[in-house]
């Protein structure tokens, strides 16, 4: 006779499935709105400062996306499998499957594809979205930037928006060609200087995200610091650096960071510190982060089941309290492990895999109690005093936090005064 349960993928892997996939797309969706408040306000800067384009703002969220997928993903995996678990053993769906003689190893078939499936989608966007993203982040930010320097210079007009300099051009014949530019730098206050020359071309920098000015055939006239020495310079070739006015964020935004690095670069950078004999730990943590982050993804799904089931008497509330204790203690635990490795006190590539592997040994205790079907009391104790403590603040943010007082409800009369009466009742004074 062949089980009952021999089949490939059945209804209820099915129903399983979706029940994880619904809730992993509402859990990504919010916690990555959550992480593009930050942009959100930083867009609004740009649209009233920098004067930037619908497109270009649909841009930066795009760009954007892959660095906060990265982390919103395994934390979307947790959620979902949690969540989808305590529900169903909230409503006894858990009790139903148990009665089909469903094991947990058989109910985590489901959730073992789900999470797979995510930890594909995952490594993807790690390995090859992000450094586009990064990338492509990175040159609109400074596009921006060196437009307002194209923009912010006109012929004859003393300009005022450089840091520190007062421009003056009498002619421009092209985007970035000047013809007989005057400049008072007063960088150094103590010494401030005079700069003319014949021509100036503006230089963009890709890759130091900076912009030049080269002047030609000029003459620098400085005043030295006690005003009494005055010399005069020529030159053939000078590059002045432009600093941009309120830019400093936009700059900020634009720096290089070896997260948005691909996996061939971060070798090749490697090797060649190792060559100059200059310390690559930093680097080294970083590239195996490339692979350690979205393995979490296969152990938050084992473990968000078993915590779920767990977690059912505590309510909705238990479970949210579980899910934000366990997101706290592993990122904790991550960035200490990799700070760890970075100054040297663990070896860099295996710092940031010591979460992960004490994660793995706590999801295969607790499946292998939930498959023995044997008390596993802290897991309870742990999502009670979570979700008494979810409570707690729940009830101190409802007593500081006004509440909007209720209209009562008032009764319709009609009649002679007679209150609307239900069918049941006006059919009981009927009989009596």
């Amino acid at each position: 006779m062949i089980p009952p349960y021999s089949k490939p993928f059945k209804t209820i892997d099915r129903y399983i499935f979706m029940e994880l996939f619904k809730v992993f797309l509402i859990s990504v969706g919010s916690l990555t709105m959550v992480l593009y408040l930050d942009k959100f306000l930083f867009m609004a800067e740009m649209i009233v400062n920098r004067g930037i384009t619908f497109l270009e703002m649909c841009r930066i969220m795009l760009y954007s996306a892959p660095a906060f997928l990265t982390l919103t993903i395994p934390m979307s995996v947790l959620v979902a499998s949690l969540v989808a678990f305590n529900e169903f053993s909230a409503h006894n769906e858990w009790v139903a499957m148990k009665a089909c003689n469903l094991s947990f190893l058989q109910a985590m078939r489901p959730v073992l594809l789900f999470s797979a499936i995510v930890y594909f989608i995952a490594n993807m966007i790690m390995f090859y979205a992000l450094p586009w993203g990064d990338l492509s982040y990175r040159k609109l930010l400074y596009d921006i930037i060196k437009n307002r320097a194209y923009v912010n210079l006109k012929s004859n007009v003393f300009n005022h928006d450089f840091k520190n300099l007062v421009i003056l051009v009498e002619e421009r014949k092209s985007h970035s060609k000047l013809v007989n530019v005057f400049i008072a730098d007063a960088t150094q206050s103590d010494s401030p200087k005079i700069i003319t020359a014949n021509e100036g071309n503006i230089l963009p920098n890709p890759k130091s995200l900076k912009i030049q000015l080269e002047l030609k055939n000029g003459t620098i006239h400085e005043l030295s610091q006690e005003h009494r020495n005055y010399q005069t310079i020529k030159f053939e070739v000078y590059n002045l650096a432009l600093s941009l006015p309120n830019t400093k964020r936009l700059e900020e935004e634009a720096l290089v960071d070896n997260r948005g690095l691909s996996l061939g670069q971060l070798r090749d950078q490697i090797l060649e510190l190792k060559t100059k004999g200059l310390p690559t730990s930093g680097l080294k943590v970083e590239f195996s982060k490339k692979f350690s982050i979205p393995f979490t993804c296969l152990l938050f799904g084992l473990l968000g089941a078993s915590l779920g089931v767990h977690s059912s008497r505590a309510g909705k509330s238990g479970s949210f309290a579980m899910c934000v204790f366990v997101i706290i203690l592993y990122y904790v635990g991550l960035i200490l492990t990799q700070n760890m490795g970075i100054i040297g006190v663990l070896e860099p590539y295996s710092s940031v895999w010591i979460p992960n592997i004490i994660l793995l040994g706590i999801t295969l205790y607790i499946a292998y109690k939930m498959q023995k079907e044997l008390p596993f009391k802290l897991t309870e104790w742990t999502a009670d005093r979570m979700a008494t403590i979810y409570e707690f603040f729940k009830k101190i943010f409802t007593a500081l936090v006004p509440q909007e007082p209720r209209p009562a409800l008032q009764s319709r009369k009609y009649g002679r005064g007679q209150k609307i009466l239900s069918k049941p009742s006006i059919k009981l004074r009927r009989k009596k």
